[in-house]
């Protein structure tokens, strides 16, 4: 993995990631073809759509590493995975499905079982995110690469955190408390780690749900914006694991460490 050039690939994927969201917009427009999957969640052809064009640049640029994405079987019952991919293709499927704006497009690059870069592009909402090592965390807006430092005009009394319903379970409203988090805004798709590492919101917490190719990408991108990840215990989160599902998370942008 040493002779990879991080900052080379990621920056030679934000092409390719502002395209497949311009497809998944035109797919969407056009009127997409939805079907269940196995597990009973939705799937497009604009997520196949997308998923093909990403992992077939990700395979010009990395070609030794493996791909493990959200909806393709290939390497999802490896279990020797240090160095690789993780991508979810669309993550907000209903969002996307139902004309709504919240949808990311996410890659995110794991190294020794942590992730070390980051993609998430929100098309609905003209919003491209990357990261490929400490304080190299950007959104690019208006054309320009602005670095993301998790900082805003801070008030302790005002933390505000992302939730994924608006109903909280007891368990979340103890570490509300403990953090002094005085409210809180719904959003469900990795959009959540982007609105942390720019300092909008103060952070996000959950019981274990979903899968590591929902998070990786942001938390690469939250990690490297000076934000931390961790599970409700305090541990540090690694990629790999059996099934590659999530533990509980905590996310903290850099105000509240």
């Amino acid at each position: 993995m040493s002779q990879i050039n991080i900052k080379y690939v990621v920056e030679s994927l934000i092409k390719t990631f502002l395209y497949s969201g311009k497809v998944s917009l035109d797919l969407r427009k056009k009127g997409l073809n939805k079907k269940l999957k196995s597990d009973n969640t939705p799937v497009s052809n604009g997520d196949l759509e997308v998923n093909k064009i990403l992992t077939e640049k990700i395979k010009t640029l990395t070609p030794n590493v493996p791909i493990i994405s959200e909806e393709a079987s290939e390497n999802k019952s490896r279990r020797d995975l240090k160095n690789f991919w993780l991508i979810d293709p669309i993550d907000g499927t209903y969002d996307y499905i139902n004309n709504l704006d919240e949808f990311t497009i996410n890659a995110g690059l794991i190294i020794n079982n942590k992730p070390e870069a980051g993609l998430i592009f929100a098309p609905a909402k003209s919003r491209m995110f990357y990261s490929y090592g400490n304080k190299n965390s950007f959104e690019i807006i208006n054309g320009k690469n602005v670095q993301l430092k998790g900082s805003r005009n801070f008030d302790k009394n005002k933390i505000k955190f992302i939730s994924y319903s608006d109903k909280i379970k007891p368990e979340i409203l103890k570490i509300y408390k403990k953090l002094n988090v005085k409210s809180h805004f719904r959003m469900k798709s990795s959009l959540k780690f982007c609105v942390v590492a720019t300092g909008e919101y103060d952070g996000y917490v959950a019981e274990p749900r979903a899968c590591e190719w929902d998070i990786a990408a942001g938390h690469a991108i939250l990690k490297h914006a000076g934000g931390e990840i961790t599970d409700f215990d305090g541990n540090e989160i690694f990629y790999g694991k059996k099934d590659f599902k999530n533990p509980s998370l905590i996310l903290k942008g850099k105000n509240i460490l």
